[in-house]
């Protein structure tokens, strides 16, 4: 019997994911969007993790609280409709994974979108909040609406990260045209 893969970069990061968020473990979701990575954590975290989801769309907070809601998974979540590059000021804990999708949110307004100067701050505050043997996923999305400047900046960056404490993944969907995203993982060795 042949099972059918989705290949879509969330999924994906998803795939990646499992192996590090174990029950009652702290997560982020670092850009809300509609819900669907806040409810991927919180379902793989169980009742007694936490899930902290950021976005500046009080439109995507609603949205993923409703979605938690359906799921039954709204007890567990903290949702804060304020900027990622704040984190730290709601988020005291060490968290095992941190997800970003940077860009803007599906079927939203295209002219919302992360920018490279509050992204940088959002993954080096990301960065100190994430326990040794923890991930950080990253979404980049560049070309199009959004350009490449978020995507070199954050590339730049993450190449400079010291390789005793962190290591750093960047896959590629090497095949595909027009700019497809890029799946980066962020492992804290130290």
């Amino acid at each position: 019997m042949h099972i059918k893969r989705n290949y879509q970069i969330t999924e994906y990061c998803h795939h990646f994911l499992r192996d590090y968020i174990h029950e009652g473990d702290c997560c982020i979701d670092a850009t809300c969007g509609r819900g669907h990575d806040t409810e991927f954590l919180c379902l793989m975290a169980g009742k007694r993790g936490r899930v902290y989801g950021f976005d500046i769309q009080p439109e995507a907070v609603e949205q993923t609280k409703d979605r938690l809601l359906r799921s039954g998974c709204a007890e567990q979540a903290v949702l804060i409709c304020d900027g990622h590059e704040n984190m730290d000021r709601y988020v005291e804990e060490e968290a095992a994974v941190i997800m970003f999708n940077f860009g803007y949110m599906p079927g939203g307004d295209h002219m919302i979108a992360t920018k490279p100067g509050t992204s940088l701050k959002a993954v080096e505050k990301g960065l100190k909040l994430l326990k040794t043997g923890g991930v950080m996923s990253l979404c980049i999305y560049s070309g199009g609406d959004t350009g490449y400047e978020e995507r070199d900046a954050l590339l730049a960056y993450l190449k400079e990260l010291d390789a005793k404490q962190w290591l750093v993944i960047v896959h590629s969907y090497y095949n595909r045209r027009n700019d497809p995203p890029l799946p980066v993982f962020v492992i804290r060795l130290l």
